[in-house]
This record gives C-alpha cells, structure tokens and sequence, in this order.
C-alpha cells in the first residue's frame, strides 16, 4: 500500500487545547447514576453513596468537565426535588425515559462527586428551559452560587452546603430543536426564552458562561436556519452554541462507520461558518464558540426502541452498549476530529459517563471495568493538552458509501508545553496495514518514547464482565525516529498514540 504522509511545523497551528475538550456527561437515564457512580451498600461506597471503584477509573479517565443533569431529563426537571434531606425528596414521572425518578442523587451529590474526583473537574449544569423558564433558572444559580444572606443561599447552607457551588457553566436547556423534548420549541420561541435567561442570568453574576442549543444533529431539517434564528436573539449574551452528535453502522456499512469523523468535522465548520455569518451580520466583533456537549458511538437505532416499553421504573438497564474494537477506532477519530478544531470547540462531553453508551461500566454489587472506548479517551486527555499542529494529510483512500472517496489515515499532533509532541493516529482499513511518514520541521525531537495501539485480529473483540481486560493497548516496535523524519507501520483497524521527545 501507498504510504501516508504528513508534515509537522512549529510555525504551523490550529489553536491551543481547551482542557474542557475532554469533558462528558451524567444524566438521570438508566444506570448512569442509580448503580453507576452512586450505590450506597455497595462495598466500595463512601459515605456519600459514591462508588469509588468508579471514582477511581473516573480519575484514570482524565475527565474535566461533567454536564448534568441531563440531556432529555433536564426538560422535566425540578431542581427543588434534588436538594435536601434526601428521606423528604419526592419521586417523580421522567417523561424523557418514561422512569420513576427517586432524586436520591441530586445537586448536592453531583458537587460531591465532582469534588471527589478532584479540583480539575468543573461543572457544566443545564437549566430547564422546556417545562420551566427564566424564573426557576435563576432560583437554581442562587441557591447554588450565591455566598450567603438570601433565602435559597441560605437554604443550601441549611442543607449542609455552607460554601457556595461555583457553577460557572451553564447550559441553556438541551435540545429545544428536537421534537422529542418535552417543551420543544421554535428557533423563534426557544430564542426569545434563552436570550431573556441569559440577560437575567448575567444580572446574578456577569462573569457566567452561558451555552445555547444548537441543533442536535446536522441532519436535523432546521439545521443552521436554527442556529442562525437563536444566535440573532442570543449572540451578545451566550458564549458557546452547541453540537451533539452520536454516530453507528447502519446497514451493515462498518466502512461509512469508520469515517463518522467526516461528518463530524463537516458538523463543526457548517457551524463555525453560521456563527461567523451571524456575527458579521451584526457587526459584532465577539466570536462564539461551540461546546460539543454530547458525542459517542450509540446503537441508537436498537436501544430507543427499550424506552417505550418501559412502564415507569427506576434506574433501567437502558442504552448499555457493549463497545467493540471497531466501535473504539470510530470513536478515536472522532477525538481526533475535535482536536483538529480546538480553535472552535472549546467545550466537548463524551455521552455519558458510566453505564450508558459509556467509556465505564458496573454490575450493581459487583466491579466496574472499562469499555474498549475508555482508552482512546483517556490517552487523548492525558497526551492530547497544549497545541495543535496543523496536520495535512497525503494519504490514500478508500470508497464509502456515505461520504464518497475518503482518507485511510486521520491524524492530528499536540505538542504540549514541554516541547514533547503526541501524534494521534486513526487506520480506517480493516484488512491492511498503513506505512506512515511524518516530515519533522523544526520540533525539536529526537526519539520515540513509545508508540501505543488500540487494534485486535477480531475487529468485535470487546470487554465484558467475565472479560474485563480482553482489550487494551498494546505497545508497537519498529516505530524510529532519524533525521527529522518519523516512520511506522499502522496495523489494520487501529488507533495510534505516538509519543516523541
């Protein structure tokens, strides 16, 4: 096979890593908290109902940023039924997944589990802008923010919560454009509601930062009509506007699967471009930003159908994909792909966290082990922080039926602070091996401190509960490093993580 190739150039950037880009996301759907990251009885439970054996890979993960509480849940949500002494919190229909909410875990557990994991992680909590507005928003930012000496701050210390939650974050509701969600909206209607909690908001605390729905998927008929619609009303009060975007072989198609990263990218500069049309439009010299607050590999068109047989019960075992080798190179990608535009993308949350469709998984009870996609994640967020190079691949391609003639490898580099430079490497052929050449200009490096895969002879190997460990990354010799130019064979199927020094 042809080689590919690329060329790596200090003089030659994207912009510099949000560390937020390697954020995800709890909601109140299925296990992802009931049995997930909270379990009272459990053998590892601290005294908050927290698992710690999650906790653990949680921290491994290298999570920065969790978005909660949903999501799809968030459009019923009452924050008043999640705080205080939790025998006296009411049970609730969730309409979203048509479960019985008990709020066991509700805004205090939330912090707590962010402050367990460490100070790296930040909270990112939506507001309910379907059933609820503008009034309810800023009850929830001053019992959560505000110090002290008003009747919902003080109500939180009353609660246990003496200090102040810090949110700084926020979403302004989740999907309006979706026929789905309860409260759905206009671009108009949804606009206009955000545009007045944002203005409110900000009267609170000016230093928020605020993000507004964008469409949730690019397929969507409004697509870029409603980001346009939403940001006249909200430009020069919101500071993100968000993307989801979940990708699955459908039909049998594993080779368009493979390539969901074009979509994806595809995604983000359609809208990169209607913001910058917006902003033009009105002669603002303010940029905004996208936060890419849910993305994954989900097999959504066999698991939605498990949520309208449900007859109302608590924490189902809903969307618990098992991931594969395949599903962990597509998913890979898509990192690579949010790198590739971290000028842009400044907020991402892998969805979700624990149980469903997720890097993380538990039997209540009994351990928790990591799916095949925890470790692209986990390697993207421990190599993947400083400066994006520009990568511009030669490379050779293959036909899909999706996306036409596409790029066998996708790539992209970091180079951290300390001058060391990480190559992200994706190989979408499933049958043969990929010569790479990557030409050194100027970097600094002299060697390779290692060159790790995520590959398999079974493309469908994954790890389960009796197999926990039955795919991980193994490490890849024969990967050198002389004059100035990098070379390495990329196995079928995989993804790359080459370090240098």
């Amino acid at each position: 096979m042809r080689t590919a190739r690329f060329t790596l150039d200090p003089a030659f950037t994207v912009g510099a890593v949000d560390p937020r880009l390697f954020g995800s996301f709890v909601e109140h759907l299925g296990r992802c908290v009931y049995t997930g990251i909270h379990e009272p009885g459990h053998p590892t439970a601290d005294a908050d109902g927290l698992r710690q054996d999650v906790l653990e890979l949680v921290r491994e993960l290298g999570v920065t940023v969790i978005r909660y509480p949903g999501g799809n849940f968030v459009s019923g949500y009452r924050w008043e039924d999640s705080v205080g002494p939790v025998e006296d919190r009411p049970r609730r229909l969730d309409l979203a997944w048509r479960s019985t909410e008990t709020n066991r875990f509700g805004l205090s557990e939330y912090i707590a589990f962010l402050r367990r994991i460490g100070p790296h992680a930040e909270p990112m909590m939506a507001v309910n802008l379907g059933t609820r507005g503008v009034a309810e928003a800023l009850e929830l930012q001053e019992y959560a923010n505000h110090p002290s000496g008003t009747a919902l701050s003080d109500l939180r210390a009353e609660h246990g919560d003496k200090d102040p939650f810090g949110i700084r974050l926020w979403c302004l509701g989740n999907e309006m454009d979706g026929p789905w969600q309860t409260g759905h909206k206009t671009a108009a209607e949804y606009g206009r509601v955000a545009a007045e909690t944002a203005r409110a908001m900000r009267q609170i605390d000016p230093g928020v930062e605020l993000v507004a729905c964008g469409s949730s998927g690019q397929s969507m008929e409004t697509f870029a009509a409603w980001e346009a619609t939403v940001l006249e009303e909200t430009y020069d009060l919101v500071d993100h506007i968000s993307l989801h975007a979940y990708y699955e072989p459908l039909d049998g198609d594993v080779d368009s699967f493979l390539a969901s990263a074009v979509d994806m990218e595809s995604f983000i500069e359609n809208v990169v471009a209607t913001c910058d049309h917006v902003g033009a439009r009105l002669k603002s010299k303010k940029r905004i930003n996208l936060s890419f607050d849910e993305w994954n590999v989900w097999y959504m068109s066999r698991s939605l159908s498990e949520v309208s047989a449900l007859d109302w019960p608590e924490a189902p075992r809903l969307l618990e994909d098992s991931y594969s080798v395949t599903d962990a190179v597509v998913l890979g990608s898509l990192l690579i792909a949010l790198l590739r535009h971290a000028d842009r993308v400044t907020v991402a949350c892998l969805a979700q966290l624990v149980n469903v469709i997720a890097p993380i998984m538990t039997e209540p009870g009994g351990p928790a082990w990591r799916q095949t996609t925890f470790f692209p994640f986990a390697q993207a967020s421990r190599y993947g922080r400083g400066e994006v190079l520009d990568v511009r691949v030669d490379s050779p391609a293959y036909e899909t039926r999706k996306y036409g003639e596409t790029d066998l490898l996708h790539a992209t580099a970091v180079r951290a602070e300390d001058g060391t430079v990480t190559v992200f490497a994706v190989n979408r052929s499933r049958t043969e091996p990929l010569p790479l050449e990557v030409a050194l200009g100027g970097l600094g490096v002299t060697g390779v401190v290692e060159h790790s895969v995520l590959a398999d002879a079974d493309p469908d190997a994954r790890n389960t509960l009796a197999e926990p460990d039955r795919v991980v990354p193994h490490p890849v010799t024969g990967t050198a490093l002389a004059d100035g130019r990098l070379t390495t064979v990329l196995e079928p199927l995989s993804w790359n993580v080459i370090r240098l020094r």
